[in-house]
């Protein structure tokens, strides 16, 4: 280990504890990653610039390569995060019950995700919707681009109160959200600055992204109104002001 100071602290349990246990299972619970140890778990979070590599054990680390984990084969599983806003953590008993889990939302491919969940999630809640679906807490994996992508297709506009959005509407927001989140895990991921995947390449659905980015240009479902983008938290938002999202998911109410 070579930088221990990331998000939290990497505990010095963990150069202790790990040498000499096998990875079992490897799970994955919104951005966190799982790595089973025996009765711990090793959890990773990449934050907004780590990667993990898998290279040669020898071969020099880089600046921000932080920590490596050495396997049997001479290999070794190396953590690099430029801005060390991710984390390297060890924990013991049920890693769903540590508190970075326990209060997430379901996933949102999951049977457990749909508009009932959100209806009911959003009553009393007057947080613009664009917000409310990119609460960890409600539902993990739906980020700025991929949310106002799902809104679009909906037909619902980002800044609408939660709480004023019928469950109908929010039946075909969870549709939208699991269309737009498969179309984008078959392109890859999305690119917009220095994102690449596994085998070093990058993602291709910003070639596909509907309204993210497109201020300005002529909406490509009404094809009337240009895109426009409003501050909504802090992070750019984009909405088309006349239409009602795509045709295969127009909403009338």
């Amino acid at each position: 280990m070579r930088q221990p100071r990331l998000r939290w602290l990497v505990p010095d349990s963990l150069a202790a504890e790990l040498p000499g246990r096998g990875f079992g299972a490897i799970k994955r619970r919104a951005k966190y990653l799982l790595l089973e140890a025996g009765d711990h778990h090793l959890l990773i979070h990449l934050g907004m610039s780590g990667r993990l590599r898998v290279l040669p054990a020898e071969h020099p680390p880089g600046k921000h390569d932080h920590l490596d984990i050495v396997l049997d084969n001479g290999q070794a599983l190396r953590f690099n995060d430029p801005r060390r806003f991710g984390a390297v953590l060890w924990l013991s008993g049920d890693p769903l019950q540590h508190s970075l889990l326990s209060s997430l939302g379901p996933e949102p491919l999951s049977d457990d995700f749909n508009g009932a969940l959100l209806h009911a999630r959003s009553r009393g809640r007057k947080v613009a919707v664009k917000n409310f679906i990119m609460d960890g807490r409600i539902v993990v994996g739906v980020g700025n681009i991929y949310a106002s992508e799902a809104l679009h297709l909906a037909g619902i506009r980002p800044t609408a109160a939660a709480n004023r959005i019928s469950r109908s509407r929010y039946e075909k927001l969870a549709g939208t959200i699991k269309q737009v989140l498969e179309e984008s895990l078959l392109q890859g991921g999305t690119t917009l600055r220095d994102y690449v995947g596994v085998d070093g390449g990058t993602g291709y659905f910003q070639l596909k992204l509907r309204v993210y980015g497109k201020a300005g240009a002529l909406c490509g479902s009404c094809k009337k109104e240009k895109i426009r983008s409003v501050i909504i938290g802090q992070r750019s938002s984009f909405y088309c002001p006349g239409c009602r999202g795509c045709p295969e998911f127009c909403v009338t109410g």
